[in-house]
């Protein structure tokens, strides 16, 4: 009898690391009742947080605005997550779309070279910037209220963060001058930059400021038998507002899992809308594209059980292949 018990416990021992092994689960993120959160980690992938400015923006005031961000990281971070992140070598390293001159001085100054200067920019006059961030339950608003408060606190630069529809419409805005900087995802600046996609010709007008993190891939669900993307075939999914960055992320996800939109029902709403519908019962899950932890999914979570659907380390990898945008990311426990 003694032996049995010690069998039965040793394969019970077995199927619980498996389970933790296997790619591909969702991760239940409602805490216990001694408040200890999410067990598991999921696999997904990113795409950058970059900051973009409009060509005429004085090169004086990208200079202030960025030095004193990185200048001052720790204070930020003191203020929000995302601070903690902020990286030299990361800020500096994107490539595709060149550098405002502002931005690449303060770079350089500190041992790190862009890949390339747009000429030309830097010669305006503006004397205030207007920062487009993203929803107000968004990350961009969040971080990007510190980040304007902070600059215009310590600093010659005004910045003032506005709230706004997300990376496509920030390049919009910065293309009418509307906002003179703006948020935007790093594969929506590419597209923009190149006329594809979301764009039917290029949009020239702006150059790098600075990425400041990674923003995740996020596919958020109340219903604990989706386990894997294949399982929202049939199902209500949010996959963003028509054509927006999130909108291209999740049918990239869809298409690596041999899925089209076709094959589930999809509902195309922003990531604060999402959260309410999962919240009402009216979608099966959503597409997040934002820095972890997303305060959506956070308000979210605390109200019931939500579960992240992990991806699995074969279609992380096709994701990889098929675009240049993607880096492998992990969402660890315990972030929501």
């Amino acid at each position: 009898m003694k032996f049995n018990k010690i069998v039965a416990l040793a394969l019970a021992l077995v199927m619980v690391f498996a389970l933790c092994a296997c790619g591909g689960g969702n991760t239940d993120t409602k805490t216990d009742d001694s408040g200890s959160a999410a067990k598991v980690d999921t696999n997904t992938v990113s795409v950058g947080a970059v900051i973009i400015a409009r060509d005429d923006v004085p090169t004086d005031q990208i200079y202030a605005f960025v030095s004193t961000i990185f200048n001052n990281h720790d204070a930020i971070a003191a203020q929000h997550g995302k601070g903690a992140e902020l990286d030299l070598e990361a800020a500096a390293s994107v490539k595709g779309v060149p550098y405002h001159p502002g931005a690449a001085k303060y770079f350089e100054e500190k041992g790190f070279k862009v890949d390339a200067v747009k000429d030309g920019a830097g010669t305006g006059t503006a004397a205030a910037l207007n920062f487009g961030t993203g929803g107000d339950t968004g990350t961009y608003y969040g971080f990007g209220s510190v980040l304007a408060n902070y600059v215009s606190t310590n600093s010659d630069c005004k910045v003032t963060a506005l709230t706004s529809g997300g990376s496509q419409a920030n390049v919009e805005d910065l293309t009418n001058g509307n906002v003179q900087i703006a948020f935007v995802q790093s594969d929506v600046m590419n597209y923009a930059y190149n006329g594809q996609r979301l764009f039917e010709s290029p949009v020239t007008g702006f150059s790098v400021v600075a990425q400041l993190y990674q923003e995740q891939v996020q596919i958020v669900t109340t219903n604990p038998d989706i386990k894997t993307v294949a399982d929202l075939a049939g199902k209500k999914v949010s996959i963003g507002a028509a054509g927006s960055g999130v909108y291209f992320n999740a049918i990239d996800v869809l298409n690596a899992y041999d899925l089209k939109d076709s094959d589930i029902s999809p509902v195309y709403q922003s990531f604060g809308d999402s959260a309410e519908s999962l919240k009402d019962g009216k979608i099966d899950a959503a597409f997040i594209v934002a820095g972890a932890p997303t305060t959506a999914i956070t308000d979210l979570a605390t109200a019931g059980s939500v579960y992240l659907v992990s991806l699995d380390d074969s279609h992380v990898q096709s994701l990889l292949s098929a675009s240049p945008y993607y880096t492998a990311a992990t969402i660890k426990a315990g972030t929501y």
